[in-house]
């Protein structure tokens, strides 16, 4: 007995089977419309579309949903007439007959319980546009004749109580479902790791054989001597002893050779297993954007311009969570490219090109990455505009921006708030929405670029992971642990020598070649696991980031590329700085897969602090260290003037904000000089001299004091605790405070 094309519909209503039918036929309509609309105009084509009308007609029957009836009916005949060339669809025809797929849909999304009240509502409205659906059936094609108007729409019926099911091939996957495919997956790669775990068992056999092996040569070059020395009993139970040893050699060889290839064969299941449960997540591109044809030909039509949109690679596999969450950023594009980019058909015309315009959306893998890319005919991006743009917000200087590249300046574009449109609409210029695009690409481990041609169109391309369950990643070491990047965000892994490592305020880099001078950012310290060890005369790099936030990250060991079966983190830690989820490498070991967005933040904090560790041995090109000063007092502003001041000079700065939190740093840290205010919570700044004072490890350390009191009382009771230089906020400038520091430990470097 077949199967029915859903499976078990049984537990099905009949209102649930005609929503499922209506959804398929629907799709049908609406792409049958478009193309015709486009000059795809056959008998064939018509005829799918009568039939789709005629078979939502037939289920709306059995349902007894007779408004529903009414309106597939007058569809159907105005395919018919269509078909018998007394109808000519034009685009406002087809207008009317899109509303008529629209007003189906809306009947479809209806309960038992709401569509007596939904009709009730929407009477005049569903009468209104029955009638213009049927009335284009009646019309004769003249040119003379005017065509309708589009028939009104009546408003969506509000969400029901309790969601009907849909059919398997278009359903989202249900919280539970998603619960079994984690769960299944979680299965299947516990069954991987304990196929790879086989390996150190047969290697140990492999040992065990080859000692065996050694012992058996023994006993049989014991053997050889027995017989030489001609003693018959010895020789007997020489004979005796090899004769038992046979068995034994032959059992290890067969049963090596059982084991061996039971290892293949389990590792081969267990790998096809990943395998199928990864292609049960996946769905045809299809899925995901079916809808957006309409969407850019209404767009188009109610811009007054003329825009088609043309899908290519609807067939290839997406993982399902990639699709749902890539739909929202995939819309934006494309109602900017109807917005921005499509000039109207004069427009087009007057440029030499056709009247209406097309964007594509193609979706393919390339070297195991989905690529999908958007592209327009339309008349690109202003890059002087952007640059103008640029300028104005104070973001560049006139040069800076005229040196930039195109691609430099159609980075802006991502910036929050950034916008080319003069005035706000519905559908952009609010500077709303790239930004977004963006962040959700990179939230899958993708990327997205721009390129535009000024006058011949415009293109974004995004690169994204096939799954989101499987993720291929770069595994390394950081203080004796492992961490992953996902291989999409690394650009390059390099060995840096000690020698090649050069120091330039403070900062370490290296040249990476063509002119280009990348800084060097220790792992450990950014992942708050201390002071990295160096060790060897090269360093292990991976080379993350983009455009100016381009960094190199140095890390223990590269230890290469795994594929990785993502396990999200346990929602009780919360979002966990740095760290995206965990996985388990082939022994098992776990391992952190590291969030790159977060890892970048994590950098630039560390850099505007000013407190990176040095990386470079004894073969760097500079080995003089920065003095270190610490500074502390309560006030924000005259802390991170201080800092600023200092790290400028070339000082290294920490600070503190009180007496207390800098009396906890000075005893932890190896300083040069401590600057200190006054009046201050939990302990005062004189207090914390006195304490340096009479710590035996501390006493010798050089203590400023800057303060607004000024009395010649409150300078001496901040001499007579132990400072050695008392300083007014009130008199000093810059040079004032630097000349101070200067003189009390010199030069910024030993």
């Amino acid at each position: 007995m077949s199967q029915p094309p859903y499976g078990d519909l049984s537990q099905f209503s009949m209102l649930d089977l005609f929503r499922m039918e209506a959804e398929g036929q629907a799709r049908t309509l609406t792409d049958g419309l478009l193309a015709m609309e486009r000059g795809a105009v056959s008998l064939e084509a018509i005829d799918v579309l009568m039939r789709a009308a005629h078979s939502i007609k037939g289920a709306a029957a059995i349902v007894n949903l007779d408004v529903a009836v009414q309106v597939a009916h007058a569809m159907e005949d105005a395919f018919v007439a269509a078909q018998a060339g007394r109808l000519e669809l034009t685009p406002a025809r087809i207008d009317v007959l899109l509303s008529g797929v629209d007003l189906i849909m809306q009947f479809a999304a209806l309960t038992d319980a709401s569509i007596d009240s939904w009709m009730a509502q929407n009477a005049n409205a569903v009468t209104t546009a029955i009638a213009a659906i049927a009335g284009i059936a009646s019309v004769q094609s003249a040119p003379s004749l005017p065509p309708p108007a589009a028939a009104p729409t009546p408003p969506a019926p509000p969400a029901p109580a309790e969601a009907a099911p849909a059919p398997q091939a278009q359903q989202p996957q249900a919280p539970r479902a998603s619960q079994n495919y984690d769960q299944l997956l979680a299965l299947a790669s516990e069954s991987r790791i304990n196929a790879h775990q086989m390996r150190p068992l047969v290697e140990s056999l492999q040992r065990h054989k080859r000692h065996q092996s050694a012992v058996l040569q023994a006993i049989e070059q014991l053997h050889e001597a027995v017989m030489r020395s001609g003693d018959a009993a010895l020789v007997e139970r020489s004979s005796q002893l090899l004769h038992k040893t046979a068995p034994l050699k032959q059992f290890v060889i067969d049963h090596m050779a059982d084991i061996e290839g039971y290892e293949r064969r389990v590792l081969g299941v267990s790998a096809a297993l990943v395998e199928e449960v990864l292609a049960l997540r996946m769905r045809p591109f299809r899925d995901g954007v079916h809808a957006f044809p309409r969407m850019v030909r209404d767009l188009a039509r109610s811009l007054g311009k003329d825009a088609q949109l043309i899908i290519e690679g609807e067939e290839t596999l997406v993982d399902r969570d990639i699709l749902s969450r890539i739909e929202s950023p995939l819309n934006h594009m494309l109602r900017n490219a109807v917005d921005h980019g499509m000039e109207t058909a004069v427009e087009r015309m007057d440029a030499g090109k056709p009247a209406s315009g097309t964007i594509r959306l193609e979706a393919r893998h390339r070297a195991g990455m989905l690529n999908i890319e958007i592209s327009d005919d339309g008349r690109g991006v202003d890059l002087d505009r952007i640059r103008a743009n640029v300028v104005a917000r104070g973001m560049a200087s006139d040069a800076m921006a005229a040196a930039m590249s195109s691609a430099e300046l159609l980075e802006f574009l991502f910036l929050p708030a950034f916008s080319l449109k003069e005035t706000a609409s519905a559908i952009s210029g609010r500077g709303v929405g790239l930004d977004i695009v963006q962040q959700v690409i990179r939230e899958q481990n993708g990327s997205v670029r721009l390129e535009s041609q000024p006058g011949v169109g415009f293109r974004t391309s995004i690169t994204l992971p096939l799954t989101q369950s499987i993720v291929r990643a770069l595994v390394f070491d950081v203080q004796g642990e492992a961490y992953a990047i996902p291989i999409v965000k690394v650009e390059r892994v390099l060995k840096v020598p000690q020698s090649g490592i050069s120091t330039l305020e403070n900062k370490q880099f290296f040249d990476a070649g063509g002119g280009e001078h990348l800084g060097l950012v220790p792992a450990a310290q950014v992942l708050e696991l201390g002071q990295m060890e160096p060790g060897g005369d090269e360093l292990a790099v991976l080379v993350i980031g983009s455009g100016q936030r381009r960094y190199a990250l140095v890390v223990d060991a590269i230890r290469g590329e795994h594929s990785l079966a993502v396990q999200a983190l346990d929602p009780i830690f919360g979002k966990m700085r740095d760290i995206s989820a965990a996985a388990l490498l082939d022994d098992g070991s776990p391992v952190l897969i590291l969030d790159v967005a977060d890892l970048l933040l994590s950098i630039d904090k560390l850099l505007h602090a000013g407190g990176l560790h040095k990386l470079s041995g004894a073969g760097s090109t500079e080995r003089r260290r920065s003095r270190r000063v610490l500074v502390v007092d309560d006030s924000l502003t005259v802390r991170e003037m201080e800092r600023k001041l200092l790290l400028g000079r070339g000082y290294q700065v920490d600070v503190a904000i009180d007496g207390m939190d800098g009396w906890n740093a000075v005893r932890s840290g190896a300083y040069d000089l401590v600057i200190t205010d006054v009046d201050m919570p939990r302990m005062d700044g004189v207090e914390l001299v006195a304490l340096i004072r009479k710590d035996i490890d501390l006493h010798k350390l050089p203590v400023m004091i800057v303060s607004y009191k000024d009395r010649p009382e409150d300078r001496a009771r901040g001499m007579a605790a132990g400072a050695d230089y008392y300083l007014t906020k009130g008199s000093f400038h810059d040079e004032t405070l630097l000349d101070a520091v200067f003189d009390l430990i010199g030069d910024p470097t030993i």
